[in-house]
């Protein structure tokens, strides 16, 4: 029973801190996770257009990742360029 109890207060202790923690940082991880899903949407569409091939490989997905819009945009510079 007082083990049950100890459970259950840990799991409130640790309910209370993660959506103290979504509550303060929430609108900026969602904004991570959107420039991520941007950047990579972005650079499927620009491989179904005619003229530009930017392979989907590793280096490529970090890039329009991690770069978001302007990182895939970057890609398209340097693949037209190059």
């Amino acid at each position: 029973m007082l083990q049950e109890i100890l459970l259950l207060v840990v799991l409130i202790i640790v309910a209370i801190l993660v959506i103290r923690f979504l509550s303060e940082y929430g609108s900026f991880i969602v904004k991570i996770i959107l420039h991520l899903a941007f950047g990579w949407i972005l650079l499927g569409i620009i491989n179904i257009l005619p003229g530009v091939h930017i392979p989907i490989n590793l280096p490529n997905i970090i890039i329009s990742g991690f770069g978001g819009v302007l990182g895939t945009l970057l890609l398209v510079i340097v693949y037209v360029i190059l």
